[in-house]
């Protein structure tokens, strides 16, 4: 295996023993890193924990179908959770038939190969997929004066300088910086970051939260997180116009 950093992370969910010890050994020889599970309650836990870059799964497992996984990640808001719902599912499948196939991509899958399969023919569609989902999440890259958030890689910088969040702080950061200039209700966000069906509950929540994200992103000098008294909180005091969603540099 090389020494050099891994390509890519890849969440593989199969429950055939020697199909997973196979794939995740030719995998990691190849560069990625493979986080392996033979069912779906582990690739669920391994998949919010880690946010891979790519899901390799089958569709048969012991508690339930691959394409579950598949809309799962599909339906994740990218913010209460560290799923990014951009992530590009692969399916490896021994069912075959047209009406899977058509399935597999209904359910959210961006390629379905059938078992068998030939090894080099998968690393070649990991490696095009792979390709395609790196083009749109440098189109995803949210920039705010100094700020660069990556919502694909759940990375915060301030300058080149990387800010290291809490969950709940970075869900915060990110329902903001999609539109920094407006300001968000105390309730919007007990809805948006927390889940709060009843937003109309007095909580310090927000404050407190807030006030974390404030310090944290007050490295450089630069002021992020204003307070709208009596009102909730916006990212920055700025016009629309000095807001940018570019292309990573």
């Amino acid at each position: 295996m090389s020494d050099s950093p891994p390509i890519a992370t890849l969440l593989l969910v199969e429950d055939d023993d020697l199909t997973r010890e196979f794939l995740a050994e030719h995998l990691a020889a190849d560069g990625y890193e493979p986080l392996a599970a033979k069912d779906l309650a582990t690739a669920r836990r391994l998949l919010d924990r880690h946010a891979p870059d790519l899901v390799l799964t089958d569709v048969v497992l012991p508690d339930g179908s691959g394409l579950e996984l598949a809309r799962e990640v599909r339906r994740a808001d990218g913010i209460a959770s560290r799923v990014d719902p951009a992530t590009p599912v692969v399916v490896l499948s021994g069912r075959d038939g047209e009406l899977d196939r058509i399935r597999g991509f209904e359910w959210g899958c961006d390629d379905y190969l059938v078992k068998p399969f030939s090894y080099p023919e998968l690393r070649l569609r990991l490696r095009a997929v792979l390709a395609r989902a790196g083009r749109r999440e440098q189109a995803g890259i949210l920039r705010v004066g100094s700020l660069r958030l990556d919502p694909s890689r759940r990375r915060v910088l301030i300058g080149e300088q990387p800010i290291e969040l809490t969950q709940k702080e970075y869900a915060l950061l990110l329902a903001l910086a999609r539109e920094p200039t407006r300001v968000f209700t105390k309730s919007e966000l007990l809805r948006v970051v927390w889940g709060f069906r009843d937003a109309s509950i007095v909580s310090r929540t927000v404050d407190s939260h807030a006030c974390r994200l404030r310090r944290k992103l007050g490295v450089a000098g630069d002021e992020f997180v204003v307070n709208v008294w009596g009102v909730g909180y916006r990212l920055v005091e700025a016009p629309a116009t000095a807001v940018e969603r570019a292309w990573a540099a």
